[in-house]
């Protein structure tokens, strides 16, 4: 009797973590692809483009949740002049998550 609940345990302690995995995988693939996009709106070039991807997943490492990259990319956003609202930025993100989750589960 106290193996399955053991069993249990650890089947729930492995799910948790693979779920905070992929939750981690996600974020960084959605940051990605959201640095792209605001990329293609600055007119960065492929190398510029690379660079500003990654500066935007390090800046998810600035605090919990995401207002951080929000911040960071209507900051550069407006900075190059580019005419995108918060709103625009929030509801890029959002479309950028399903995007990225659907890469993860198909294994792109």
């Amino acid at each position: 009797m106290m193996t399955d609940f053991h069993d249990r345990e650890r089947g729930e302690e492995a799910k948790f973590a693979f779920d905070e995995e992929n939750a981690f995988k996600i974020a960084a693939r959605r940051n990605r692809l959201l640095g792209e996009w605001a990329a293609g709106l600055m007119g960065l070039t492929a190398e510029e483009t690379d660079a500003y991807k990654k500066a935007v997943v390090q800046a998810d490492f600035e605090e919990a949740g995401d207002e951080d990259v929000i911040r960071k990319l209507l900051g550069d956003l407006t900075g190059a002049e580019c005419d995108v609202t918060e709103t625009e930025i929030r509801a890029k993100l959002e479309e950028m998550a399903v995007e990225a989750r659907r890469q993860l589960m198909s294994g792109v």
